[in-house]
């Protein structure tokens, strides 16, 4: 199946917002498949499920759809901060997409972001809502893109070019095995994949790992014992397949 880039629903060019949603999830709902399995289609899930726009009629995977005209690599805006934590400690927050559009209706990116990959420390708590707001006090969140490693952002479509359904499924199923981890282990497993990937090398070592010590102390700032849990995720990366040991003390990042 090949994606059409063009969302072809007529000549909205001054659509606000909630046009520009209806359009991109009447585009998904036509020209996507699923990445978890070989399915060439989503359905809309039932009308007022929260979070969820689509579902995997064969294997009932399910996705959240994020539209939006300007492209911000670092955070995107979510719903209530309460609410997505819960979700992501019961290990139930669907795959994400995020789809971004031109003026003219072209759709430039989308990313897929596999439900394993978010973690407590991705989640940004914003400022509550003012007294004099309709909902006062109401406490929303951002997802932060940049706390999230690659393998955790699939392209789909890049600068309007499709990617091959096959390679995007074998990256799907390359991070599967993360679902196994329970989400309360899983967080620190994919911030020190994060790190790994912010050194930019097929191959490092621990030493080069523990220099990014300070980011993972802040993010983590109850635990007093990082290297020791560097060490240990290392392990856990390696179970999952994602790395290798190479040599004492030395790594590589399996492609």
């Amino acid at each position: 199946m090949n994606l059409q880039c063009r969302v072809e629903l007529g000549q909205a060019y001054k659509a606000g917002s909630q046009i520009a949603r209806v359009l991109s999830e009447d585009w998904c709902g036509r020209e996507l498949y699923c990445a978890a399995c070989n399915s060439d289609r989503l359905s809309s899930s039932r009308v007022n499920t929260p979070a969820i726009d689509f579902v995997c009629p064969k294997c009932d995977q399910s996705f959240q759809l994020k539209s939006l005209k300007t492209w911000n690599q670092k955070k995107i805006v979510d719903a209530g901060y309460d609410s997505m934590i819960r979700a992501i400690r019961s290990d139930r927050v669907p795959n994400l997409l995020v789809l971004q559009y031109s003026a003219d209706w072209l759709v430039k990116n989308l990313v897929l972001v596999p439900s394993v990959f978010f973690s407590e420390t991705v989640i940004e708590k914003r400022t509550p809502l003012s007294p004099t707001a309709k909902r006062a006090g109401w406490v929303g969140c951002n997802i932060l893109l940049d706390r999230i490693p690659q393998d955790g952002k699939i392209a789909v479509v890049s600068n309007g070019s499709t990617v091959a359904e096959q390679q995007v499924r074998e990256e799907f199923s390359r991070v599967r095995k993360l679902a196994d981890l329970p989400p309360v282990v899983r967080g620190w497993t994919l911030d020190v994949l994060t790190t790994i990937r912010k050194l930019g090398k097929d191959q490092f070592s621990l030493k080069e790992l523990y220099q990014v010590e300070p980011y993972l102390q802040r993010i983590h700032p109850r635990n007093r014992n990082v290297r020791p849990k560097i060490r240990q995720q290392l392990q856990v990366l390696r179970n999952v397949g994602l790395i290798e040991f190479m040599s004492p003390g030395n790594y590589r990042v399996r492609s």
